[in-house]
């Protein structure tokens, strides 16, 4: 897949315990039908998004595993989760609603800030839903060379079944958001979940780079993906436009704030625009890991997360990055400010709260 999420999922896997010759007998069972198992270790498990759902903190991972905690971090509760998809990123742009992404093209939704969850979309479901809006348009509009191409992409989605990767989302409020995920997978709901708009048509994407993260700055909304592929939602068009970073490498990540973007990813690389993604430079992160996290924490600094466990932090008037001290973080795969101004990190050992600077 050549994305962060598979490489964090590979990382995982690998140091999960092999399933028992029991369960292996027992033969197949569809995760998409299997509720995610209540467990002790659930927040010691390997955990890949984290987001704030007003005071409370709520963490996603492996096997359908949400955790949720009310105290910065320091105890977790287990959610009720219908299904045991790996789960790759959560949003709540408000205290209560909330949503969340994984593999197998799951979409599943909160209206308790993360204590119980209910699934509304998973990808068996999308290829249909594809053929669906782009037979429409070809209909209306048979001179367009775009709509069978795209009603041909759906009728492939749905041959393969379920393996739909999402990989992050975004909403705006409890009803405008997108979800995106591999080979440009790309939908857009206007009622809170309850349908969905495909958008493979609304990106400058030709060669279905996958997109790995998006994120509003304030005044813009951007999609970051692989092999250098930024984009920005441009209104007047009604559709993301394709930026031109002066780095091609993967790019796993964005952050920031009115007046100002930083997007990281492979090899350390960061980079940062002042003038809504029209020209960037580089900020020295001064190591070679790939950088997985990022947040603005109570002093309205940057903090960047890396593979390796480094934890870099902005300089005054954005003029480059600096290490803090080890903490001896495992690999991180995402990071939230909790309510107190505290950082709390999660990653292949589940969540951890940080202590200082």
């Amino acid at each position: 897949m050549g994305s962060l999420k598979k490489i964090m999922r590979v990382l995982l896997c690998s140091m999960l315990a092999p399933l028992p010759v029991a369960a292996l007998a027992a033969g197949y069972v569809d995760v998409l039908e299997l509720p995610a198992k209540p467990s002790a270790l659930a927040v010691h498990s390997p955990l890949v998004g984290i987001a704030r759902a007003g005071e409370r903190l709520v963490s996603v991972g492996q096997r359908g595993h949400i955790v949720y905690s009310d105290d910065a971090g320091q105890h977790w509760v287990q959610a009720s989760v219908p299904l045991s998809s790996d789960l790759n990123a959560v949003f709540f742009p408000s205290p209560r609603q909330g949503w969340a992404v994984g593999n197998d093209g799951v979409v599943l939704h909160s209206s308790d800030a993360g204590v119980t969850w209910s699934k509304q979309l998973d990808g068996r479901q999308i290829g249909d839903l594809l053929v669906r809006h782009y037979t429409a348009l070809a209909t209306a509009e048979p001179a367009n060379e775009q709509w069978p191409l795209l009603v041909a992409e759906g009728q492939r989605l749905a041959a393969e079944g379920a393996d739909k990767p999402l990989l992050d989302l975004w909403f705006a409020n409890d009803r405008l958001g997108y979800v995106i995920g591999v080979f440009n997978l790309i939908l857009r709901t206007e009622d809170g979940g309850q349908s969905w708009t495909p958008f493979q048509d609304r990106t400058d994407n030709p060669q279905g780079f996958h997109l790995n993260a998006i994120a509003s700055t304030g005044d813009g909304l951007y999609i970051a993906g692989e092999q250098g592929l930024l984009l920005k939602w441009q209104a007047d068009q009604q559709r993301f436009a394709a930026l031109q970073p002066p780095y091609q490498g993967s790019f796993f990540g964005v952050v920031g704030k009115p007046g100002e973007v930083i997007v990281y990813g492979l090899r350390g690389n960061v980079l940062r625009s002042t003038d809504g993604g029209a020209h960037w430079s580089p900020l020295n992160s001064g190591v070679q890991s790939s950088i997985t996290a990022a947040i603005i924490d109570a002093q309205g600094q940057y903090e960047l997360f890396s593979q390796a466990g480094h934890v870099l932090v902005s300089q005054a008037g954005g003029s480059g990055l600096r290490a803090l001290a080890q903490q001896n973080l495992p690999p991180v795969a995402g990071a939230a400010l909790a309510a107190d101004g505290s950082r709390v990190v999660v990653g292949s050992r589940g969540a951890q709260a940080l202590v200082g600077k």
